[in-house]
């Protein structure tokens, strides 16, 4: 919801530190830069881990797969955290 009212909000507001390290990974990992990442990249990213393709006649992702990205996401944290 934060996205959707304005898109200038940092990414921080709706995502801890790991999440944001974790998923900064996985979006470098498709060739974007770091520094130009905004709360929409990472929101699309946990839209991704959830199913969502993507595409461009697609419309944006709801709940369900947010919910089953976000999910993925707190399995993928725990693992790292284990590792670490």
């Amino acid at each position: 919801m934060l996205n959707r009212s304005s898109e200038n909000h940092s990414p921080r507001l709706a995502l801890t530190e790991t999440e944001l390290k974790i998923l900064g990974q996985m979006i470098r990992a498709q060739g974007k830069h770091a520094r130009s990442l905004k709360l929409s990249d990472y929101l699309l990213q946990i839209a991704k881990l959830g199913g969502y393709l993507a595409r461009t006649s697609d419309p944006s992702p709801g709940n369900m797969v947010m919910w089953r990205g976000l999910s993925r996401l707190s399995d993928i944290q725990l693992g790292f955290e284990i590792q670490v």
